[in-house]
């Protein structure tokens, strides 16, 4: 038996760079330990699995796996997959797309005029506040190294993340995970993304820099983190970084791996909450079939 298979580069403004992402479609013959094996053959930062090319429930049932474990919700594997089945199952391409994930429906909106594929991600939600001393052994920074007028929070949109700002590019780029450290902050927490970001950016066209580390899903460092930045642009508006109740900017990622995103966040606090609104644009690099 054969499964098509798909690698697209997400967040990617030109091919190899942004984040990669394996698609293996119609996937319903393979068992979870299939699936995770895959995942961990390909070795990018996702793997997604369509289970069927046929609607159920008005989506696409997907999962998601890291190299090391399937996870509810990531960024760059909702749009990548929505890119696919756009683009490969849809007989009649639509301007949007629901996949069925398992932290729920999840809406993929896309942009012909701009090829930008745009998803809103749950409300975000603001988890427990973090000392700097352990932080700072974690990056192997100091604590004037970081941005002191703004807290270091868990933020969660489906993914949960610890934010973390810094003063600038410099102690961005010098940061290195005390692996021991980090493993021992992430243990007990629900949150294993660590999310550094700053204002000073690589190029004029964005507004703030990120990195991010996962080592817990076995990604090192992340080329681009869409659920991540998800929890940044609610951060942001939540302590009014830009003196704002609503933001429409772009963040870079993934340039001290040599692979360059831009993420576009868009988030308005009203009422009921933050609503965040992450996207990005895709880049089919390959396609074949997997001999299963």
């Amino acid at each position: 038996m054969h499964n098509k298979f798909y690698i697209v580069d997400v967040f990617a403004e030109k091919k190899y760079s942004g984040n990669q992402l394996a698609v293996i479609r119609n996937a319903s013959n393979l068992s979870s330990e299939e699936m995770q094996k895959i995942a961990f053959e390909f070795n990018f930062p996702e793997t997604t699995f369509i289970l069927s090319d046929d609607i159920n429930n008005n989506g696409f049932d997907v999962r998601i796996f890291t190299p090391k474990e399937e996870i509810p919700f990531a960024g760059h594997p909702t749009l990548g997959t929505a890119y696919i089945i756009q683009n490969e199952i849809l007989s009649s391409p639509d301007d949007k797309v629901t996949l069925n994930l398992k932290v729920g429906p999840i809406q993929v909106t896309i942009d012909k005029s701009l090829e930008l594929f745009q998803m809103q991600q749950n409300q975000p939600s603001f988890g427990q506040l973090f000392e700097a001393d352990i932080i700072c052994e974690v990056l192997s920074i100091t604590k004037q190294e970081l941005d002191s007028k703004f807290p270091i929070e868990e933020v969660s949109t489906g993914l949960p993340c610890i934010i973390v700002p810094v003063k600038n590019l410099l102690v961005l780029k010098k940061i290195k995970i005390n692996r021991e450290k980090y493993f021992d902050l992430v243990g007990d927490l629900s949150a294993k993304l660590i999310l550094a970001f700053c204002s000073e950016t690589y190029s004029d066209d964005l507004d703030l820099s990120v990195r991010v580390f996962v080592d817990y899903y076995g990604i090192p460092e992340d080329p681009a983190t869409g659920s991540g930045n998800g929890c940044l642009a609610g951060y942001i508006v939540k302590h009014r970084y830009f003196d704002k109740t609503q933001i429409k900017i772009q963040t870079g990622q993934g340039y001290e791996i040599n692979r360059p995103s831009k993420i576009y966040l868009k988030a308005t606090e009203n009422d009921n909450g933050i609503d965040v609104f992450v996207g990005g644009k895709v880049i089919k690099i390959a396609e074949g079939s997997l001999i299963i």
